[in-house]
């Protein structure tokens, strides 16, 4: 390569001619000359750095972690607002389940002590041998959510219970169970028996409860009042309608005390014992029927042991 000079200094033209060697010696001394600036820049920036004062780099740093911060922030404050809302309606559900559970227990007949539902249950155990950890964000939220579906489910479930017990309950409360005199005796039985009147075999369609005249006549259970007039073989007598085409008959009253239609509760007085109608001296007749058929009252009444 030849490198002609031209200058107004210079007599004459002066050319120099460059070889391949020099070529290939003068890129390696300009691509040495590159490395060892490219070093020197590299040394004096971690050389001085630290001394300069770089407010724009502090401003750039500090706002990239002020918004990595308010995101987490965020971010936590909507799952603490999330998981702070489920605990709210749980407690809500706990306290259904708590009332739900007492009813429960009261109705079932157990004793107040044996299910205390305004305490936590009792719980321990040693510490376990295996390596525990720490619950994530994550984890309690899925355990919150396990919770709240347990609860739901055992909420429905109580609750059909709890509608199951109250119908049983009131089935039981309209069977005729209460004796129909309080501290009488029976002078005569449901079935076959020796009439008082013709003395011939003849079948007794109830029990007969032996009282002074004037003694309250109470209702065996609770019903509405479909009966109440005299008859001329029972005397003064009520009919009481207990639903399920089952009705309780009380006969030869001195005084009845209910008409047609009144609601009468359980153990309710509606009439005096008396001898009225066919009736050789005052008594109560105590009759249960269903679908018009005399049944044995005592497979209902609590009858005295």
């Amino acid at each position: 390569m030849n490198i002609i000079l031209v200058s107004g200094k210079l007599a004459r033209a002066r050319t120099i001619t460059l070889s391949l060697p020099h070529m290939v010696l003068g890129g390696a001394a300009g691509l040495l000359g590159l490395l060892v600036l490219a070093f020197a820049l590299q040394y004096a920036v971690l050389r001085f750095a630290p001394s300069l004062n770089s407010t724009l780099l502090n401003n750039l740093i500090l706002s990239a972690q002020q918004e990595q911060n308010e995101k987490t922030q965020s971010y936590l404050r909507e799952n603490l607002n999330a998981l702070a809302s489920k605990l709210g309606q749980m407690q809500a559900q706990l306290l259904r389940l708590d009332t739900l559970g007492e009813r429960l227990a009261k109705t079932a007949g157990f004793k107040p002590q044996e299910f205390m539902f305004d305490q936590p249950p009792g719980r321990g155990g040693a510490v376990s041998t295996m390596p525990t950890y720490d619950l994530s964000l994550g984890d309690m939220n899925r355990q919150v959510e396990l919770l709240t579906k347990q609860m739901d489910d055992r909420t429905e479930k109580l609750g059909i219970l709890d509608s199951l017990m109250i119908v049983d309950s009131a089935k039981k409360k309209l069977l005729p169970s209460v004796l129909p005199i309080e501290g009488g005796w029976y002078s005569s039985n449901f079935g076959w028996r020796i009439d008082p009147f013709n003395g011939v075999r003849a079948y007794h369609e109830g029990m007969d409860f032996m009282a002074e005249v004037g003694t309250p006549a109470r209702a065996a259970a609770g019903g509405v009042v479909a009966y109440s007039d005299f008859h001329p073989q029972y005397g003064n007598m009520v009919e009481i309608d207990h639903g399920n085409s089952l009705i309780t008959r009380y006969a030869h009253l001195s005084k009845r005390l209910v008409k047609i239609g009144d609601v009468v509760l359980s153990g309710g007085t509606i009439g005096q014992v008396g001898s009225t109608g066919r009736a050789t001296g005052p008594h109560l007749h105590f009759e249960v029927r269903q679908n018009g058929a005399p049944l044995n009252p005592v497979r209902f009444l609590r009858l005295p042991s």
